[in-house]
């Protein structure tokens, strides 16, 4: 079975091979230089962005590479190793006793499910529950998140108050003093929150759905 890592790898190692970076084989199939980068692997969610069949194609056509040498490319990448991440249940994040003040996660007794290896040291999983967050996210779908991961405008995130609420909304904005957040259901008013009242904030690397 094909995975993320692998054939995102061969694209690499297809453009090494030709003496390019991936932006330069991108441009020399025609492609807009950005196709390839990093940044486009992934999508805000955190879901897995892969390449298109047609990009796939002219990069082969451009770097005249048959289609059974791409895939020794992709057999050569090591399927890229899972790790386990502690998970709970998004209505129990409110409660005292599983994070600390950073919004990693502490003691023992979690369960664990496997996450890509995006998710870095100190992530771990949430469990959506309700319809807050849909049709993003929906009963029973699981979100990992980061702490040390930095945030940035339009990315998804998880936010925990001071009182003890936990939100999983957009980024708008953050100002020194104000987190402003857009709600993923059109049924559910945005939220704005002093920030001295926002016990952490995490961004959401990936999804399960």
């Amino acid at each position: 079975m094909l995975t993320h890592h692998q054939v995102w790898g061969a694209v690499d190692a297809l453009a090494a091979a030709s003496g390019m970076s991936a932006s330069g084989l991108a441009r020399r199939a025609g492609l807009d230089a950005t196709t390839f980068n990093k940044s486009k692997r992934q999508a805000a969610n955190g879901r897995p962005r892969w390449p298109s069949t047609e990009s796939i194609a002219k990069i082969l056509e451009a770097t005249n590479t048959p289609l059974d040498r791409f895939l020794g490319l992709v057999n050569a990448i090591s399927p890229a190793l899972k790790q386990t991440v502690p998970l709970i249940g998004l209505a129990q994040a409110g409660k005292g006793g599983f994070f600390d003040d950073g919004g990693f996660p502490v003691g023992s007794g979690w369960d664990e499910v496997e996450a890509p290896e995006l998710a870095g040291t100190h992530a771990y999983a949430l469990e959506i529950s309700g319809d807050s967050m849909s049709p993003v996210y929906r009963e029973g779908d699981i979100i990992i998140v980061n702490p040390e991961q930095p945030v940035r405008r339009g990315d998804r995130v998880v936010v925990k108050t001071s009182e003890g609420e936990v939100l999983a909304k957009e980024l708008k904005r953050q100002t020194a003093r104000t987190l402003e957040l857009r709600s993923l259901n059109a049924e559910h008013e945005d939220r704005v929150l002093a920030m001295e009242n926002v016990a952490w904030i995490a961004r959401i690397l990936w999804a399960s759905q």
